[in-house]
């Protein structure tokens, strides 16, 4: 779940909206992006009282990781059946 918490939260540039798109708190949200901060050994945003920035490490990683979850959504459509 680290890799879907860190594509929403850097798709919408906020913990509290991806919990809400992920239907998790923006707590467990921003222990997952930490959680794959601290897998990875690099940081990926800059955290600010009111804001998240993408690091541009981070920016690189969060185009690839949403190209890979979109990969595997059309997979999983498509090994199911599914046409949505």
């Amino acid at each position: 779940s680290t890799l879907p918490s860190f594509e929403a939260a850097a798709r919408h540039l906020s913990f509290s909206r991806a919990a809400e798109e992920l239907h998790l708190t923006h707590g467990a949200v921003s222990r997952a992006v930490r959680s794959l901060e601290d897998h990875l050994g690099v940081q990926l945003m800059t955290r600010t009282t009111r804001s998240v920035r993408l690091t541009p490490v981070g920016a690189a990683f969060a185009t690839e990781i949403r190209e890979l979850l979109e990969h595997l959504a059309m997979a999983t459509a498509a090994a199911t059946g599914q046409t949505s």
